[in-house]
């Protein structure tokens, strides 16, 4: 018995949605094929079904993790009251540190993409272009140059902290580079 079109498109976003969660965790090297395939209930020998290369979901999971982050980040940005500081103390939150498989892939993939194709360092580019429009018309001001340049310190600081506060193995240290990075941020930017 055949499966239909919609069961083939539904397992196919199952597979991609995985993958993006899975490499935000481990990173791309960090699980096998089979893993994956069995993490989205389905067989190893299904995988070819859908893609023509490892390579290509890689790409599609990069895409689809990182769409995620940009609308997360996007819906937070549109709260009235204080949008740069709302940003600013949800992307360096422990809740944001300790959600591997939810977190913004700008942060979780930086390595694994600067190994990657060209299409996984484009859709990145995209991406850190995306987070630099949004910081940019958060941060406001008058000098288009002056404020890109602190959009970019901005969203530099953002993915170093986080980096650095889900790296150590102090909890206290980590909540400490978290709280110091958006203490900074906030007093600079607002």
């Amino acid at each position: 018995m055949g499966h239909s079109r919609a069961d083939k498109d539904e397992s196919h976003d199952r597979i991609v949605q995985v993958a993006a969660e899975r490499f935000r965790e481990h990173g791309i090297d960090g699980i096998g094929l089979a893993d994956l395939m069995r993490a989205a209930g389905l067989t190893h020998g299904g995988f070819y079904r859908h893609f023509a290369s490892r390579e290509e979901l890689v790409v599609a999971a990069i895409e689809r993790a990182l769409g995620q982050g940009s609308r997360a980040v996007e819906a937070i940005a549109k709260i009235k009251e204080a949008p740069l500081t709302k940003v600013v103390d949800g992307y360096l939150s422990a809740a944001h540190r300790d959600s591997l498989a939810t977190s913004c892939a700008v942060t979780t993939l930086a390595a694994d993409v600067a190994r990657g194709s060209n299409r996984a360092r484009s859709a990145y580019t995209r991406q850190v272009e995306t987070y630099l429009g949004l910081l940019t018309r958060l941060i406001g001001g008058n000098k288009q140059k002056t404020t890109r340049r602190k959009a970019i310190a901005a969203l530099s600081t953002l993915v170093g902290a986080l980096s650095m506060a889900r790296a150590v193995n102090d909890e206290k240290l980590s909540q400490e580079i978290l709280r110091s990075a958006a203490d900074e941020l906030k007093a600079q930017l607002t």
